[in-house]
């Protein structure tokens, strides 16, 4: 499977997700699901905040180029696509079987 470019995250958004762990004292999953993002990522910039290094994370990663992030956004639309494709194929087959004679319940 080809790897998708990560996401790029601003300073800004780094700093208010760790605020509401640290100061607001949510729990790293709780505030994780409310930003929508990895509950690890959030760990990570949590760790680096207490040692002060949470301004310097992200300073040696190339920045993710436009093509890079149309494939992401792409392969993530392809995925939820095929996903509904496979929910009403069950849901087709489902609803044909019960129209059958001898097959009510």
């Amino acid at each position: 499977m080809e790897q998708l470019p990560r996401q790029q995250y601003t300073t800004e958004f780094r700093e208010q997700a760790v605020q509401l762990v640290l100061e607001q004292k949510l729990t790293i999953p709780e505030a994780a699901r409310r930003l929508t993002m990895s509950g690890k990522t959030l760990e990570r910039w949590v760790c680096r905040a207490r040692q002060g290094q949470l301004a310097t994370l992200g300073e040696s990663r190339r920045p993710v180029t436009d093509l890079e992030a149309e494939v992401s956004r792409l392969t993530r639309d392809l995925a939820e696509a095929r996903m509904e494709r496979d929910i009403l194929q069950k849901a087709t087959a489902y609803f044909a079987k019960a129209q059958l004679p001898g097959t009510r319940s």
